[in-house]
């Protein structure tokens, strides 16, 4: 048996909407699925949430374990993207502060949730077990080095790493003119 999802089974998810060539992994929990657009040649591993507004572009992989929390803020990823296994990216955050009451189980009066739109522009690559926190927009053509903490927006092609991350230096965009070349092709 496939570990993905069958198209049949694909289209009983009730996704609001998908392209072509989309593997999700059985092993995935989605949550809110029409709130969910995914474009074509997108791949989703197993042990994978996707829990909230989720737009994903096309040629985008969701490596194993990856939680993404779009709330009503949502996470949209554009064209070419990967997400290496454990990354979690934050549209909505708990009050820390202690002024107010924390968690879902506890009615909305008492809690103060915060929610940003999360971005990641096309190309971006996304270091084994990163976070994403709410408002970021990371620029296009951007990596971040694994384990890294994204707290606020990135500018494009640049590489990031650390906690919080910081740019190190400029990436290479090369890969746009194999981009160009692929795309030919299609």
């Amino acid at each position: 048996m496939n570990s993905f999802y069958s198209p049949a089974e694909l289209r009983e998810l009730g996704l609001k909407e998908y392209g072509e060539n989309v593997l999700i992994s059985r092993k995935c929990s989605i949550y809110g699925a029409e709130n969910i657009s995914l474009g074509s040649h997108v791949r989703i591993d197993d042990f994978c949430l996707l829990s909230g507004n989720i737009r994903l572009g096309n040629y985008v992989h969701v490596a194993a374990g990856c939680l993404f929390y779009g709330g009503n803020a949502g996470i949209s990823l554009g064209d070419y993207i990967t997400t290496s296994s454990r990354c979690a990216i934050y549209a909505l955050s708990d009050d820390y502060s202690g002024l107010h009451m924390t968690n879902p189980m506890v009615p909305e009066e008492y809690t103060a949730v915060t929610q940003a739109p999360v971005r990641l522009g096309r190309h971006c690559i996304i270091g084994s077990g990163c976070t994403v926190l709410p408002g970021a927009d990371v620029g296009e053509g951007c990596a971040v080095g694994a384990m890294s903490l994204i707290n606020r927006s990135t500018e494009p092609w640049g590489i990031y790493a650390g906690v919080p991350a910081r740019r190190i230096r400029e990436r290479s965009r090369e890969l746009l003119e194999l981009c160009r070349e692929f795309e030919a092709r299609l």
